[in-house]
């Protein structure tokens, strides 16, 4: 069975020409609004969403014994241990803390979460200066840090002329 309509159709009382421009312009105002969407789903995120600095990333250290993530943090880096080949002490059976800390109120703090750069900033494109913290003996140094290559960093710790360092290797991508 088919229904039909048969009603009359009412027009409005809008003239004919009125009426296209209008549906043009609804059409044009939809067509503007996808474009205004396309181009906010394509568009570069801004340098800080795009962390493109070549020292950001997961770093293993030389030995192996640790992995540091480097991060932007202000207008310098920051690098905080994440890993250690072994976060258990085995003297105490516990996480592995800060001992060698000459100051006892840190002497307890994880070594997993610690920030071992400090004030490190940008001297060039690939290099930054500050201070490195040693949880091996507890102590502050000079620092530089120097990207060697896409997967390699050069960490470097002084007291006054005579500086040692290492090379790091990138983690992941």
């Amino acid at each position: 069975m088919e229904i039909r309509d048969d009603s009359p159709v009412i027009r409005p009382s809008v003239p004919q020409s009125r009426t296209v421009l209008m549906v043009l312009s609804a059409h044009n105002m939809l067509l503007a609004g996808l474009a205004c969407v396309a181009m906010t789903l394509t568009a570069p995120l801004p340098a800080a969403a795009q962390n493109t600095n070549p020292v950001v990333g997961t770093w293993r250290t030389e030995k192996g014994d640790a992995t540091v993530r480097v991060t932007t943090c202000g207008s310098g880096i920051c690098g905080k241990v994440v890993g250690l080949r072994e976060p258990i002490d085995p003297d105490t059976g516990r996480p592995a803390v800060d001992n060698k800390n000459p100051n006892p109120a840190l002497a307890q703090r994880p070594i997993i979460g610690l920030n071992l750069f400090n004030d490190m900033r940008e001297t060039s494109a690939t290099t930054w200066a500050g201070r490195i913290y040693n949880a091996d003996d507890g102590q502050f140094y000079a620092s530089k840090v120097a990207i060697e290559g896409p997967s390699r960093l050069r960490v470097e710790g002084c007291v006054g002329a005579i500086c040692g360092g290492e090379i790091w290797t990138k983690v992941g991508r």
